[in-house]
């Protein structure tokens, strides 16, 4: 199958390139011909990204992209790049716009009709999923939890009642009290601690929410993590499900099916599913609601 070769010269696009997140093997072949190709690198963080293109003997121009200057930056860079320009993003480690100032330049890009494409590359998010042990067909990632403190709030309450394996990231010197706050919320849950991946000393613990505090309390955490932590299990769902129709009469809950258009043996069998009972026990309800009518 042949392919046409993409060039980045003469053309005005911006490249999303991900950069290694530890170990500086990751990294494309295609990544490093882009980053010699543009004619701008913008980084996150130009001390950092200028160690990367000097182990790669890179010397391509870069300006500096960042949080603070996301949304004024991105009006000048797109600009430029409807003058012709050819611009690569990279962010400090990993793909560009998740958890990144970069996600401001896609959209603005996008809105001025501004052709973007990604170069896939690492993640820390997904290399830890990978790693993690957990189910991984359905996964939310949080990032970091929100430093405001009813805006974290009200995340930890969406991940109370999360059923897909929950990502996130932080920093060592919050990690405790994260993890008491998850724990806290979420109850005990199997999780996976992932510290400093791809690096010399990445380590991966398979452990529990209520464990790591435990830990946590004797020792000092070291390093970038991801946390990957189980989500709510079917049983804990089923559970909280049920209690919640015991709150209703079961003379309601009857009604409610009833409405819908099912036959009186019907409803009594999905009230009993519901309510985790046995038929019997409300078939003997309605009667005793009959004979109080009665």
């Amino acid at each position: 199958m042949s392919e046409k070769k993409e060039t980045a010269t003469g053309q005005g696009k911006l490249y999303l390139c991900a950069t290694p997140i530890g170990n500086l093997e990751d990294i494309t072949f295609r990544v490093l011909r882009i980053l010699k190709e543009v004619d701008l690198i913008a980084a996150e963080d130009t001390r950092n990204t200028i160690k990367l293109l000097n182990h790669f003997e890179i010397r391509t121009p870069m300006t500096s992209y960042h949080e603070y200057n996301k949304v004024e930056k991105a009006r000048e860079l797109v600009e430029r790049i409807q003058e012709g320009l050819a611009v690569a993003l990279v962010t400090d480690a990993g793909t560009p716009a998740i958890s990144d100032p970069g996600e401001e330049l896609v959209r603005q890009c996008v809105k001025a009709g501004v052709e973007v494409t990604s170069l896939p590359g690492a993640s820390a998010c997904i290399t830890a999923l990978t790693l993690s042990a957990l189910p991984a067909r359905r996964f939310c990632f949080e990032a970091f939890l929100p430093p405001d403190k009813a805006e974290r709030e009200r995340v930890l309450m969406d991940l109370k009642k999360e059923s897909r394996t929950i990502l996130l990231y932080e920093a060592p010197h919050r990690l405790k009290k994260t993890l008491e706050e998850l724990e806290r919320e979420l109850g005990d849950r199997p999780m996976a601690l992932c510290r400093e991946l791809t690096k010399k000393f990445e380590e991966v613990r398979y452990t529990t929410l209520a464990a790591e505090v435990s830990r946590l309390a004797k020792e000092a955490p070291r390093g970038e993590y991801v946390l990957v932590i189980g989500g709510k299990s079917f049983d804990e769902q089923r559970k909280e499900q049920q209690e919640s129709w015991r709150q209703t009469s079961v003379a309601e809950h009857m009604s409610r099916y009833l409405r819908e258009g099912m036959d009186k043996k019907e409803a009594m069998k999905q009230v009993a599913k519901d309510r985790g009972v046995s038929k019997r026990e409300i078939y003997q309800a309605v009667l005793q609601e009959s004979d109080k009518k009665g």
